[in-house]
């Protein structure tokens, strides 16, 4: 039997006059993904996060959130649905608990959700702020009852839209621990991001979009694998050998960096700076990431 797509997204195009912020989007997002949606300021995807949690109407296309259009079934769609957004948008006048019943009770939650906020406030490490304003949190803070609150609901789709914007390292680790959880007790993840690293130690798919169109969709792996250029940056005592001047891609401080075209031009690269009597003092083998394969695909794709 076929499973219905957590998301699914066919052909949709917005414009705001004369920009057009999205051209005829196709995307599909199976059930138990962590999704990454990427692409530079301006590539239209907090326009289709916004379109996806009925915020804005598309201008054509259909999106569905597990089967339910979100303009013809706007209710049941959105309350599959939790959304983090950028901003830090929170209603002052509330402690955490109360924010997040509030929230529980806009999609038909009662008393009997509360285990699931004391869950979800345990996870992000709110337990002991429950009873605080919103307002007296910090912006670390503040960033995880956010996600809290797109989670009071128990969806079971989760967009995370520039999560750990200005969150420290510790918070960060935290937060992603947590959500990942999530994941694999089966949430669907869709996460738009900055930071590649995040991405790419996180998803296991990855859609890349540029001025309103997708230019790359495949699994994480596949696109790390498109990049296969590897890289050895070394720290020599003594001059770069005659022989090995081809390879130079540049320099930067005491270090010397060459282009490699596989793994095994290392052995060679050695054999030569012993013949010249060139002593290495470091040596790091650097192979294409993430951030690598964005910029490479952004620069194609004018």
């Amino acid at each position: 039997m076929m499973t219905i797509p957590a998301i699914k997204i066919e052909q949709v195009h917005k414009s705001f006059g004369k920009l057009n912020a999205l051209r005829g989007v196709d995307l599909q997002i199976e059930q138990g993904e962590f999704f990454a949606l990427l692409g530079p300021n301006g590539a239209g995807k907090s326009t289709l996060i916004n379109i996806l949690a009925g915020l804005m109407r598309p201008g054509s296309g259909h999106l569905s959130v597990l089967g339910h259009d979100v303009v013809a079934d706007y209710r049941k769609a959105r309350r599959l649905l939790g959304v983090v957004p950028q901003e830090l948008v929170f209603d002052p006048f509330f402690n955490v608990r109360e924010m997040l019943r509030f929230q529980a009770g806009y999609f038909g939650r009662g008393p009997e959700n509360d285990p699931w906020i004391d869950e979800v406030l345990e996870g992000l490490g709110l337990t002991d702020k429950a009873y605080s304003n919103m307002r007296a949190l910090s912006g670390g803070m503040k960033r995880r009852a956010l996600i809290a609150q797109a989670l009071a609901h128990k969806p079971p789709v989760l967009v995370l839209d520039e999560p750990t914007a200005g969150v420290d390292v510790e918070v960060r680790q935290m937060l992603w621990a947590f959500i990942n959880r999530l994941n694999k007790a089966g949430t669907t993840i869709i996460l738009t991001t900055h930071y590649m690293e995040e991405a790419q130690t996180l998803c296991s798919r990855v859609a890349m979009l540029k001025q309103g169109e997708i230019v790359a969709l495949d699994s994480t792996r596949n696109l790390l694998n498109r990049l296969q250029t590897k890289q050895l940056r070394l720290k020599l005592k003594g001059p770069l050998p005659q022989s090995l001047l081809p390879l130079k891609r540049g320099e930067s401080g005491d270090y010397v960096t060459l282009n490699l075209a596989a793994t095994t031009e290392v052995e060679y690269i050695l054999a030569e700076l012993r013949a010249a009597n060139v002593v290495v003092e470091d040596l790091q083998l650097i192979e294409a990431d993430l951030e690598d394969v964005f910029l490479d695909i952004m620069g194609n794709h004018r």
